[in-house]
């Protein structure tokens, strides 16, 4: 009989969290290393990261910092390397690194704002998962999990490009699903409603923050480390016949 509690276990596999250094990707990647995880942590910001490391000796396992942009394809190569030198394999990925810098009428959007959105989003997330598939290919297992949003599937005011740019990585992880499971990668998303994140302070202190904590069942915003728990079950063996799937985590918000 198989033992859930075990197989929620990360001990001694290797996670890579990107978009670590702050918020959601934080709170994941603190809640992977109490499940026993050996961690990489990538965002662009080294001091973030060197303080989550620190952080997190107490937990055990090791630590590899690795600051980088996801939208830098050489870069994010380089750093897969660097993790499989460092670790000898490479078993999840949380890709959670993600911008979403304009609450702006969408006529109002300009060009440039546009592609750095997708950039680090959409691209971002690709690249992350073309080169951490290249390695778990190769070993026959690993789980990928793509951090997308509600608003991949629920349309909300001034963020189109922020929302074509998730409902992008809920098209992608179908894709890469479906086309790496007889090789043994699964590859499923993961869909936040509203946390509590210097990314949506500003959002939620405004007059809008009372419209979405009114249209969320549960009545509130979630707290970063509510999310831990799905990436946990993401990454490990305990969701192993889960692939192409999302799971929302938005406090009944999507539930209407």
């Amino acid at each position: 009989m198989t033992d859930v509690t075990s197989d929620l276990r990360l001990d001694g596999k290797t996670v890579w969290v990107t978009g670590a250094g702050k918020g959601l990707g934080r709170a994941m990647a603190v809640a992977l290393s109490q499940a026993g995880a050996d961690l990489a942590v990538t965002a662009r910001t080294v001091g973030d990261l060197e303080q989550l490391a620190g952080e997190l000796t107490v937990h055990g396992g090791k630590v590899l910092v690795l600051p980088g942009c996801v939208a830098d394809s050489d870069a994010v190569r380089s750093t897969v390397g660097r993790i499989t030198e460092g670790t000898g394999r490479l078993d999840a990925v949380i890709n959670c690194a993600g911008v979403s810098p304009h609450f702006t009428r969408s006529e109002r959007v300009t060009d440039e704002d546009w592609q750095q959105v997708l950039d680090v989003n959409l691209q971002g997330t690709f690249y992350c998962c073309r080169e951490a598939g290249k390695v778990m290919l190769e070993q026959g297992s690993g789980s990928i999990v793509n951090v997308s949003s509600v608003h991949a599937r629920t349309g909300f005011e001034r963020i189109a490009a922020y929302a074509a740019s998730k409902g992008g990585v809920e098209a992608l992880t179908k894709a890469l699903a479906v086309e790496w499971a007889d090789r043994g990668v699964r590859v499923n998303a993961l869909a936040p409603g509203y946390f509590h994140t210097d990314l949506s302070s500003g959002l939620l202190a405004s007059r809008w923050g009372e419209r979405i904590v009114d249209s969320t069942p549960l009545g509130r915003v979630g707290e970063a480390e509510e999310l831990g728990g799905a990436a946990v079950f993401l990454a490990s063996d305990a969701s192993r016949y889960m692939t192409g799937t999302t799971i929302t985590v938005d406090g009944g918000w999507t539930a209407w």
